[in-house]
């Protein structure tokens, strides 16, 4: 008995092992393309986007002294500095549509959005006199195209503007207590987030006002954003509206793209934890076999160990040309042939197929089909457990250990 549990320690360790080194693989093939397909992506779809809050400015000038030092003595100077004054902008009414559509590189699926935006900003000149006003509007990343792009002032579109280092500031002349709107409007493209921010730091934001529609389901606030005042489901997925009246806030307003199952970190993930699908299932065939009196070789243990890894080796390079679900249906049916095929000879088709079989289904396919379930993995792997041991518990409750 001692002998023959060594022999299967043996067998689980050398399985073990092997399963450790195909995770490995897989996590570097995955981290290895992702930062390799990552860039490409990006290039082709542009990078995460953060449209900042336009500013609006007037510039005075105020005397300043320089000290300097002129034939051996010092001379001071007085001169003039350029400094800007802020103003909160009166009123902000945002209009954003995401169109999200997942594209697979490799090994893994990119989360790449489509956006329309319009933002209508109203401006007023609250200085008192009359003023030569600036706009600046900041573009929401360096790398993305923006097609249709229109800046418009009161209605009339302003073509002579040339972006100066991913921004365009435009001067407006306001007399004094004058109202104006400035829109801009652009289609552009994105990855993984889009964010709005209401300025760099704590800011003073009146009448602002944010609608934005997704075309999908799974709506996440990233982490330092702030949930919607009201949402609304639509047809195709959410229409979202921030509104605020006199906010004095550095809140920024995101989107989370929902993120499609990698099949590269999935089957890395079921690989690291197969050796405990393993162990169970080692564990009640060892239990079987001894109270029913069964003898089965270890090199019996040892092939069928084989057609386990054979499930994982085989999903590692299946979800390469394939759908994740169709690979691991394909890769379940193998494994399970191998095993009760084999099986079948050394101890016939019942137990084979009924004990050896249905153990197979339930410690190696439904085990590794709890990772599907992301974030409830862990509570249907427990509980499975707890019924597999009430189960093990309740077939050997009058086992008379000692004579076995």
């Amino acid at each position: 008995m001692i002998k023959r549990i060594s022999i299967l320690v043996g067998i689980f360790a050398f399985a073990t092992i092997a399963w450790m080194i195909l995770a490995g693989v897989m996590t570097a093939r995955t981290s290895q393309q992702d930062r390799k397909l990552r860039h490409s992506v990006g290039k082709l779809w542009g990078t995460p986007q953060t449209q900042m809050a336009p500013e609006l400015y007037y510039k005075t000038k105020i005397p300043i002294e320089e000290s300097e030092i002129r034939e051996g003595k010092t001379v001071t100077i007085k001169k003039s500095k350029s400094v800007r004054n802020g103003l909160p902008l009166t009123a902000s009414d945002v209009n954003v549509g995401i169109r999200l559509k997942h594209r697979k590189k490799g090994l893994l699926w990119y989360s790449t959005y489509r956006v329309q935006f319009k933002g209508a900003y109203t401006i007023q000149n609250t200085t008192g006199e009359d003023r030569d006003m600036w706009f600046r509007y900041k573009f929401p990343s360096r790398t993305a195209l923006y097609d249709n792009f229109r800046f418009e002032v009161d209605g009339q579109e302003v073509k002579d503007i040339e972006p100066t280092a991913q921004e365009i500031t435009h001067p407006i002349f306001m007399k004094a207590g004058e109202k104006r709107t400035v829109s801009v409007s652009y289609n552009s493209q994105g990855l993984d987030q889009w964010w709005y921010k209401l300025g760099e730091s704590v800011s003073r934001v009146r009448n602002f006002k944010l609608k934005l529609t997704t075309n999908f389901d799974d709506i996440n606030f990233p982490e330092n954003s702030v949930s919607p005042t009201s949402k609304t489901k639509t047809s195709i997925g959410w229409r979202l509206n921030w509104n605020y009246e006199n906010l004095i806030s550095d809140v920024q307003l995101g989107m989370e793209m929902p993120q499609k199952l990698n099949p590269g970190p999935f089957v890395a993930k079921v690989t690291f934890f197969a050796p405990i699908s393993l162990f169970f299932f080692l564990f009640l065939m060892f239990i079987i076999t001894t109270v029913r009196g069964i003898k089965i070789h270890p090199m019996n243990y040892f092939f069928i160990v084989s057609a386990f890894f054979s499930f994982h080796l085989l999903l590692s390079y299946l979800v390469d040309h394939i759908s994740v679900h169709a690979a691991f249906t394909i890769c379940s049916l193998v494994s399970i042939f191998l095993v009760i095929s084999y099986m079948r000879l050394v101890v016939g088709l019942k137990f084979a197929f009924i004990e050896i079989g249905i153990s197979q289904l339930v410690f190696l396919v439904l085990f590794s089909y709890c990772f599907f379930f992301e974030g409830f993995t862990g509570l249907v792997i427990t509980i499975a457990l707890i019924i597999t041991l009430f189960t093990v518990m309740q077939f050997t409750g009058r086992v008379k250990w000692e004579e076995m």
